[in-house]
């Protein structure tokens, strides 16, 4: 089976054919772009299905992408020459009619629970960015990372759910990338060391290809942040060479 997605590139990118290409082209901040092409890369690394990826510039589409698309954003999947074009409606897709997909989707309602809202506590932190930073003002956050870290501490699996990828390292691992990356750009906050656990998670994620190969530049995850929650900021970050942070600092002592 062949699987086509279309992603967001960031403002500078051209239409692309091939994520891989090392041609100082890049692919934009997306989350669900970022989570639905994880999910089809592992599938396509275990050969259940063949997958293309194209980025497109949403405010310079390509002729042939407003003719099909008109104006609809990115993610869009195309299988076997159908387009679903709604988030909720390419999971399902997935889940049910893509080989192998319904092994990524496992039923675990904590997990579930557990990494619900944790985007919208960083979006909530980052919004107060010019007013003075408090541990009042970080606390939801700091508080759900705790969570997450003492989940993974108990649990003693590599992934969320077990010792395999599933859908919900898929959604949190992106989202993780953008508390770590927007935090410091915005509230000079870091991730604590003393959270092993979830460094060690961490870690273990940006051993994979699937996020390596998805994983937009630090540059492109700040401007996504900055263009999503209308915060005003003079340093023209998209001209900057590209840089992917994926090191583990020195963690503390538990």
């Amino acid at each position: 089976m062949r699987i086509a997605v279309v992603c967001r590139s960031n403002a500078l990118c051209e239409m692309i054919e091939n994520v891989k290409e090392k041609d100082g082209r890049r692919k934009g901040a997306c989350l669900f772009c970022q989570e639905y092409f994880m999910e089809l890369y592992l599938l396509a690394e275990l050969k259940t299905i063949s997958l293309k990826v194209t980025t497109v510039d949403m405010q310079k589409p390509p002729p042939d992408f407003r003719t099909n698309f008109e104006a609809t954003p990115p993610p869009i999947l195309i299988d076997r020459g159908m387009a679903i074009l709604e988030n909720e409606k390419i999971e399902r897709h997935i889940m049910k009619n893509v080989p192998g997909g319904h092994n990524l989707f496992v039923q675990d309602k904590e997990v579930a629970t557990l990494i619900e809202n944790l985007y919208t506590k960083f979006k909530m932190y980052v919004r107060k960015f010019e007013s003075p930073d408090t541990t009042e003002c970080r606390q939801p956050l700091y508080s759900h990372l705790e969570r997450i870290n003492d989940f993974m501490a108990k649990r003693g699996t590599r992934f969320l759910t077990g010792d395999t990828m599933s859908c919900f390292d898929c959604e949190l691992m992106p989202r993780l990338q953008h508390i770590r990356i927007g935090a410091k750009a915005f509230r000079k906050f870091e991730i604590p060391t003393k959270f092993n656990a979830l460094w060690t998670y961490m870690a273990n994620m940006y051993e994979l290809e699937a996020f390596i190969q998805s994983c937009p530049a630090d540059q492109d995850i700040i401007s996504h942040i900055k263009n999503q929650l209308g915060l005003r900021t003079t340093a023209r970050i998209e001209l900057e060479t590209p840089v992917y942070t994926t090191a583990i600092p020195v963690l503390s002592e538990s």
